[in-house]
């Protein structure tokens, strides 16, 4: 399984993931107009020589590499709000509060795998694949990172809160507001929601229940974030109330455990060879090249880290499907390491519905 930045050629298997994904997965609308322009946008985005973070939008695609098959999609916002307002409730004693709080901040977003892919590795590669590429490239991003994870909701679509801000709010059912919010106009919001606080007491107990809460199967993907360093900090989804957690570009364990380091082509008959010599260390990780346009990502136990010389050793077939070449430099993640440091914070399963 590869990561590649998305192409017009993933159009129709873009539309299945947003029509799978359901209501409330505001970032992929089921609209093939939409999803055209949003291909569209990336594909410009990822051709942009960019010094700072503007109104790109990073959308990569996961693909079986031996049938074509599109496994699922992640993505990343590099500014939000920088077009349309980014807006939230701040939850404060007693009230909940409009405001724009995170404009600017860059957000992980569109993180969906879809349910017959889900297998080991999928979702760590899903999440983690954005974090090298932003260590990659950091002059492309916020120094905050944000993600708004998926609120409750029930099988059929219904949102509790927003069943409860609906009586205020135009009436619109759960799949047509978050329809809206995802492809309509900028006023859009303050079209249908009210200006002032909304007082807590007024919510009916099933509906406080989920503030700041998660659909159930976005909880992996809460656990895994988390386990990043992402702390909720009291921002919730103006429509189900899910909660939005955030952490300093900086401080995300998989950047600062990531390395780069040159890269050592090897004869794919070498590869076992090499792996068992003594002082090097084989394991699981997942490699990046340093591409933009031609980005590419996978895991594998294939390479070979050598410490002492700083270089990853890749066996010439996986250097051929990562863009890799002798002598090159690649970006490259120990996944054991990596867990190690996280799991006093999480023991999730794999990512199912994300955010």
């Amino acid at each position: 399984m590869i990561i590649r930045p998305i192409q017009y050629r993933d159009l129709p298997a873009l539309q299945e993931i947003a029509r799978e994904s359901g209501p409330g997965f505001t970032s992929l609308v089921d609209d093939r107009t939409y999803l055209e322009s949003k291909i569209r946008h990336a594909i410009d985005s990822f051709g942009r020589d960019i010094q700072r973070p503007g109104n790109e939008h990073y959308l990569f695609v996961l693909e079986d590499e031996k049938t074509g098959d599109i496994m699922g999609t992640t993505g990343i916002e590099a500014s939000a709000g920088h077009e349309r307002p980014l807006c939230h409730f701040r939850r404060e004693t007693g009230n909940l509060i409009r405001c724009s709080h995170y404009t600017g901040c860059s957000e992980i977003c569109s993180l969906y795998l879809r349910p017959r892919y889900r297998q080991a590795n999928a979702g760590k590669l899903l999440s983690k694949v954005r974090f090298l590429f932003m260590a990659q490239n950091p002059q492309r991003f916020s120094s905050t990172i944000i993600a708004e994870m998926r609120g409750v909701s029930d099988a059929g679509g219904q949102s509790p809160f927003w069943n409860w801000l609906k009586t205020r709010a135009g009436d619109l059912d759960f799949a047509t507001v978050t329809r809206l919010a995802g492809t309509g106009t900028p006023e859009f919001m303050d079209t249908i929601l009210p200006a002032g606080p909304l007082s807590v007491t007024d919510i009916p107990p099933e509906a406080q229940r989920v503030i700041g809460q998660v659909h159930e199967q976005t909880r992996p993907a809460l656990k895994m974030l988390e386990a990043e360093g992402f702390r909720h900090t009291g921002f919730v989804d103006l429509f189900d109330a899910g909660p939005t957690v955030e952490a300093e570009l900086c401080d995300i364990i998989s950047i600062k455990l990531s390395n780069q380091c040159q890269v050592q082509v090897v004869d794919d008959s070498m590869t076992a060879i090499t792996r068992h010599q003594p002082g090097n260390r084989n394991q699981a990780m997942l490699i990046t090249n340093t591409e933009m346009a031609d980005f590419r990502a996978t895991v594998t136990e294939a390479a070979t880290w050598l410490p002492h010389h700083n270089l990853l050793t890749v066996p010439e077939s996986l250097a051929r499907e990562l863009g890799l070449v002798d002598g090159g430099m690649t970006r490259f993640l120990p996944l054991a390491q990596a867990a190690a440091r996280t799991e006093l914070h999480s023991r999730a399963p794999e990512v199912k519905y994300a955010h």
